[in-house]
């Protein structure tokens, strides 16, 4: 329930209290003696879903747009007619927990900080995050994502577009992209510096191969599932008034760890690996975005002046159809990454039973290990077998030729502009004491 409070302009004080009237609203009127151009003080209290109807019913008897309005969250209300109208307006509202579209306005103006508190949370943020990534910890990535200022702009993007407030979606799409950019600098500089300074004294192919830096060097369509849900999340939050302190969290879940690895792979040297980890940045980014728009739009909100909503609606829908045609294409390569993951999933296994097939019975397979390159599908390019054998016998290089015709068998043809079609196989032999184990 919201507690409202208007100003009433000179000459409409008697139709706006007849509106209120009709409404069957309880209020309370005070003479307004400031020497302005209103006449009176009108307080009273409403449902949550009432809000926008009745404002709106009150600007078309004379209050004005810009009037003097404030709307505030009331815990109790104390009245049968109050109780009359909230049983209405539950039962003719689809979404009885909306909130007005003012408020709307106003809470996503709240969450958009300015741009230097801003800055400086989305830096640190990144740097925790780079930090957290680098020591394999998840701890500390998701305390990366606590901090993260992200949702604010997102929403006020949205918002903006749907209500037809230019100067508040463009602030949020500046906002959106001036946090990343400065995230993967800020990424790239503190990654940089401990690499330099040999606190992370690590080659580039050791980096990758931490656990939380490999799993989004190669991100599958599953990965938008949470920017999806995190902009739907967001968009519901704010139209509700709940707090969206934990959908921020989801939000820079989907985007501060892989900006961060966008950064280390810059750091390092190596930005073609992470190509796969900058295209998820922008899915989610985009997703975000699209998805907070349709379901704002669909909840109904819409501009304060009617003959501006056909305008909203046009430029609504010009987003959503750009966002949706660059997030398919985008989208198209997650699921190029997905069947590369599928692809060198399947050569891994097959190549450790052809290997194992081709060995003698005293020789065993100690590891199998696959260098990969090409984009956005992935081809091996160096497969390095290390086989044990008894130190009292000779090892089994016989064998060398057979495995390395079947691992060129088993290659997939390479796909893309950047697959190499030479595959090399090296072959190690290590002397196993089996008895001492």
């Amino acid at each position: 329930m919201r507690f409202v409070q208007v100003m009433v302009p000179t000459g409409k004080r008697e139709a706006v209290l007849d509106a209120l009237d009709d409404e069957g609203v309880d209020y309370a009127v005070s003479d307004e003696t400031s020497g302005r151009d209103y006449t009176a003080v009108v307080t009273f209290s409403l449902p949550t879903a009432a809000v926008e109807p009745i404002l709106d019913r009150l600007r078309g008897v004379g209050l004005e747009s810009d009037a003097y309005t404030v709307v505030i969250q009331a815990e109790t209300v104390v009245s049968k007619r109050f109780e009359d109208l909230e049983a209405r307006y539950e039962s003719d509202e689809e979404d009885n927990n909306r909130i007005a579209r003012e408020e709307l306005v106003a809470r996503a103006k709240d969450m958009s900080p300015t741009v230097r508190p801003y800055m400086l949370m989305t830096a640190v943020s990144a740097v925790v995050a780079t930090a957290g990534l680098l020591l394999d910890s998840p701890a500390v990535v998701v305390g990366s994502m606590v901090i993260a200022p992200l949702i604010g702009p997102a929403m006020a993007a949205s918002v903006g577009t749907v209500v037809d407030d230019d100067e508040l979606a463009l602030r949020g799409v500046k906002l959106q992209v001036l946090g990343g950019v400065l995230a993967i600098a800020a990424a790239a500089v503190f990654a940089f510096a401990v690499r330099v300074t040999n606190v992370v004294p690590l080659t580039a192919e050791e980096v990758f191969a931490i656990g939380e830096v490999r799993e989004r060097l190669a991100p599958d369509v599953l990965s938008l599932v949470i920017a999806l849900g995190a902009g739907a999340a967001g968009a519901v939050s704010l139209a509700s008034g709940v707090s969206s302190a934990l959908v921020g969290v989801m939000i820079a879940a989907a985007l501060v760890p892989p900006t961060a690895v966008v950064g280390i792979g810059i750091a390092w040297g190596a930005p073609g690996n992470v190509i796969g980890s900058a295209v998820l940045v922008l899915v989610n980014l985009l997703a975000i975005n699209l998805v907070a728009l349709v379901v704002l739009w669909r909840m109904g909100y819409r501009p304060k002046l009617w003959f501006r909503e056909e305008e909203a609606r046009s430029t609504t829908l010009k987003r959503i159809a750009v966002l949706a045609v660059v997030l398919l294409l985008l989208t198209g390569m997650l699921g190029a990454f997905t069947y590369s993951s599928y692809r060198t999933a399947t050569f891994e296994e097959d190549a450790t039973a052809a290997i194992e097939a081709e060995l003698p019975p005293e020789a065993t397979l100690i590891d199998l290990e696959v260098a990969y390159q090409g984009f956005p599908l992935q081809t091996p390019q160096t497969v390095v077998v290390t086989v044990g054998y008894p130190p009292s016998s000779s090892p089994p290089e016989s064998v060398a030729t057979a495995i390395r015709d079947r691992m060129s068998t088993l290659r997939p043809d390479p796909i893309g502009p950047f697959g190499e079609r030479d595959l090399r196989v090296e072959i190690r032999y290590v002397g196993v004491d089996r008895a001492a184990e």
